[in-house]
C-alpha cells in the first residue's frame, strides 16, 4: 500500500478507536476538510463512512470518478449526487451513526433524517476529528514548513523590489504579493491578503483597500500561502519613512509581548497561559485596552484551527502541535501594529517557520 494510503487509514483507526468510546457505530463525515484529512479525496462534493470496526466508505458524484479512484485507492467508491444520503443507506439497522454537529445545517440535519434508513439513528459529535488534527504528522508539518518559506520569499521579493512604497495603494501592493506567491507554487492565498496603512492599521482585519500608502505611515501585511492543502500565516509591520514616537514605542512593546508568547510555547503549557505572556506585556506598558483579540490559533488544512491561545484557552500544548503569536496594539483612527510567526512546538523551544526578521523596517 502507498505511503499516502497507509496515513490515511491510520488517521481513520484513531477515529475509529475515538467512535468505540462513544458508543457511535459510525461517522458520517461531511465537511470536505475532514474527508479530505481522513482519505485523501480533494474534490468539491464527497462523503465518507468511518465504521468503529475500522472499516470505511467513500462517495461522490459522477464529476469525480477518475479522480477519487486515484486519489483514494484503498477505498471503492459509491457514484451518486447526494453522497450523505447514499452512504447512510449502506448503514446497518440498529446503528448509531455521528453526524457533525459543527458543519451539518439545520436544513441539512433535516434532509437527512427524512432520507435515514428506518432503525438508524442519529447522533451530533463535535470535536472528535479536530482532535486528531491537533497533532502534525511530518509530512504535515514539511508541507506546512514549505508553504510557509516560500511566503516569505514571496514577502522578501514584493520589498527588495521596492513595490512597498510610498505612492502606491494598499490593492496594488496586496495584488503584488499574491501575484508572487502564486508564481512560487501557491494555489490561492490562504486568506483575503490584508494590507493596512496609516489609520487602517488600526484595524485588526481591514481588508486592502484603495488607500494610497504615504510617508510616516506603519504598513501592517498579514498574508498565506495555500499549497498542497496547507496554509501558511503570517504578519509583518514595515514602517514607510520616519514614523512619529507613538509608532515607534507600539512597535516595540508588540515585538516584546510577541517573542514573550514565543518564549512561552513550550509542551505542558496552558494556552491561556501562552496568552497572558503576550498580554501582560502589553497591558504593562499602558496599551492592555488597543490588544482586542487572542493570542494565536494553529494552523494546518484550515488557516484557522485548534489549538487556540486565548483568555478562555482550554487546554495545553503538546509537541507536534502549531500554533501563531500574534498580539497587536491597535490605536483607533490613528495607527497599529501586528507581529506574527508560526510556530512548531517541539520538546524544547518552538521552531518558527515564518522566518522574516522582526525589528522595524524602514522602508
Amino acid at each position: 500500500m502507498a505511503l499516502a494510503d497507509t496515513r490515511f487509514e491510520t488517521r481513520r483507526r484513531k477515529l475509529s478507536s475515538k467512535l468505540a468510546a462513544q458508543r457511535i457505530d459510525d461517522m458520517l463525515v461531511t465537511h470536505l476538510t475532514h474527508v479530505r484529512y481522513l482519505s485523501g479525496f480533494t474534490g468539491s462534493n464527497g462523503s465518507l463512512l468511518v465504521s468503529k470496526d475500522r472499516t470505511a466508505k467513500i462517495a461522490t458524484d459522477g464529476r469525480y470518478t477518475t479522480q477519487i479512484a486515484e486519489e483514494v485507492p484503498d477505498i471503492t467508491a459509491t457514484i451518486g449526487r447526494k453522497t450523505a444520503v447514499e452512504l447512510l443507506s449502506q448503514v446497518s439497522v440498529g446503528h448509531r451513526v455521528g453526524f457533525e454537529a459543527d458543519f451539518v445545517s439545520v436544513s441539512e440535519l433535516k434532509r437527512l433524517e427524512a432520507e435515514c434508513p428506518e432503525g438508524v439513528t442519529l447522533v451530533p459529535v463535535s470535536g472528535v476529528i479536530e482532535e486528531i488534527r491537533l497533532k502534525k504528522e511530518e509530512l504535515e508539518l514539511t508541507r506546512l514548513t514549505e508553504a510557509a518559506q516560500l511566503a516569505t520569499q514571496a514577502l522578501e521579493e514584493l520589498v527588495e523590489a521596492g513595490d512597498l512604497r510610498a505612492g502606491r495603494s494598499e490593492l496594488e501592493v496586496a495584488a503584488d504579493l499574491e501575484y508572487r506567491m502564486r508564481r512560487l507554487g501557491a494555489e490561492r492565498p490562504s486568506f483575503d491578503t490584508i494590507v493596512a496603512s496609516g489609520p487602517n492599521a488600526s484595524k485588526p482585519h481591514h481588508q486592502a483597500g484603495e488607500r494610497i500608502i504615504a510617508d510616516g505611515d506603519l504598513v501592517t501585511i498579514d498574508y498565506g500561502m495555500h499549497r498542497l492543502g496547507y496554509n501558511s500565516d503570517m504578519t509583518r509591520t514595515f514602517a514607510i519613512g520616519e514614523v512619529g514616537s507613538l509608532e515607534r514605542e507600539i512597535y516595540e512593546v508588540t515585538l516584546a509581548s510577541q517573542l514573550a508568547g514565543v518564549k512561552a510555547s513550550t509542551p505542558g503549557t496552558k494556552l491561556a497561559d501562552v496568552d497572558k505572556a503576550c498580554r501582560d506585556v502589553i497591558e504593562e506598558a499602558g496599551y492592555g485596552e488597543y490588544f482586542v483579540h487572542s493570542t494565536g490559533h494553529g494552523v494546518g488544512l484550515d488557516v484557522h484551527e485548534g489549538p487556540y491561545a486565548a483568555k478562555t484557552g482550554t487546554g495545553t500544548l503538546e509537541e507536534g502541535m502549531t500554533l501563531t503569536i500574534e498580539p497587536g496594539i491597535y490605536i483607533p483612527g490613528k495607527t497599529g501594529v501586528r507581529i506574527e510567526d508560526t510556530l512548531v512546538i517541539t520538546s524544547g523551544k518552538p521552531r518558527i517557520i515564518t522566518e522574516y526578521p522582526k525589528d522595524l523596517t524602514v522602508l
